[in-house]
């Protein structure tokens, strides 16, 4: 049985990651372009956001594994993998993220000629920051495609099998706080591992985010092997995990706000920010299995689109910003601009063009054409 609300939500998340892109643009923290004027209120939604858009992407991708194992053999699973990641992965190196790094060397001062001149030049020398080659916000597709590979074996064995694993965790989560036995291997990384390696996106020494993300990806896929274990799991647990939820993303504001890091703070704030991140993931889930589980040609249309808007779509808000950036404009025209441009001319690039041209589908990540949606 298709679950239309697991769809919906990967839209949602998407989509999500467009107008987090936008607040880079505004926000003190590093990011290819930024804005003449920096809004510091922004950054206190953007870290709310932050904490769950990526981790439960990993926890529907893992979802997303479990029913593409349930009609490929290993082998086919394998080489799927390649063709859906790891070619739009190479493209958009080549074709989609140059401009990225062209505009931020243009801001920088770095660079001054045209885009002709710089990808025929110096657009493929060296590795970012220091040189031009980067996947950008593309990192997501090479995590995912190595977890896809290091974990299929495990992955086609509990497909195919009864396991007393897969039995324990069902009996595990059909107790009161059950489900949150998942947050204790999170807390042991956020506490222990995360100091010592910062995140870099480069995937051969971002241990941490390697070990955190390939944790939710596993639990993905082992969750919906439960079967309706889980579903009714969340339905009975969503308000607590709401209420949880808020405490742990309230007590981190507390502890930014009030109190310097230390040992005692630390160990502290690395529960609360797992106990968030896992509270939202859930309260996520539920509300979509209660409201979203239905088809529409909405749904159909949109989750076709969304691998496409994401390989699009921060390029076209960099090149944006780039021309926005030193206008003396309020945050509310700029802020309109971005979200109303990134999304139009993503969607005029897809449905005018990838759409049309099937040569183009493959390199996109598009699968053929089907009467549901892309699954």
């Amino acid at each position: 049985m298709r679950r239309y609300d697991l769809d919906w939500l990967r839209v949602i998340v998407f989509a999500l990651l467009i107008f987090y892109h936008v607040g880079m643009f505004f926000v003190p923290w590093g990011w290819h372009v930024k804005n003449n004027v920096i809004y510091d209120w922004l950054r206190w939604p953007m870290m709310f956001l932050n904490q769950w858009r990526l981790p439960i992407l990993f926890v529907i991708s893992g979802m997303g594994t479990y029913y593409a194992l349930g009609k490929r053999s290993w082998g086919k699973f394998v080489l799927e993998r390649f063709l859906r990641l790891g070619i739009p992965l190479v493209v958009g190196m080549i074709l989609i993220v140059p401009p990225q790094v062209y505009f931020e060397r243009l801001a920088d001062g770095e660079f001054s000629g045209s885009y002709y001149q710089y990808f025929t030049t110096i657009a493929f020398k060296g590795v970012y920051p220091e040189g031009n080659i980067s996947w950008h916000h593309l990192w997501f597709l090479p995590y995912l495609l190595v977890f896809s590979w290091i974990l299929s074996p495990i992955f086609f064995y509990l497909r195919k099998h009864n396991t007393r694993f897969i039995d324990w965790v069902k009996r595990m989560i059909q107790k009161t706080w059950g489900i949150y036995m998942f947050v204790i291997p999170l807390y042991f990384v956020e506490s222990l591992v995360e100091p010592f390696f910062p995140i870099t996106h480069a995937l051969v020494d971002d241990w941490f985010n390697f070990i955190f993300s390939i944790i939710l990806f596993f639990y993905g896929f082992v969750l919906i092997a439960t079967g309706e274990a889980f579903w009714e799991t969340l339905a009975r647990i969503k308000y607590k995990a709401l209420a949880l939820g808020i405490i742990g993303f309230t007590g981190q504001l507390i502890i930014w706000l009030f109190f310097e890091d230390g040992y005692v703070i630390h160990f502290t704030e690395a529960m609360l920010k797992v106990v968030n991140i896992w509270s939202w993931i859930l309260v996520l889930f539920a509300y979509a299995a209660q409201y979203l589980n239905r088809p529409s040609k909405g749904i159909a249309y949109a989750n076709r689109a969304v691998y496409p808007f994401y390989i699009l779509h921060q390029t076209i808000t960099v090149g944006i910003g780039y021309y926005l950036m030193n206008l003396d404009w309020g945050f509310v025209p700029k802020a309109f601009i971005l979200i109303v441009g990134t999304f139009g001319i993503s969607w005029l690039i897809y449905d005018l063009i990838i759409l049309r041209i099937p040569f183009l589908h493959p390199l996109f990540g598009l699968k053929g054409k089907k009467k549901t949606p892309a699954g």
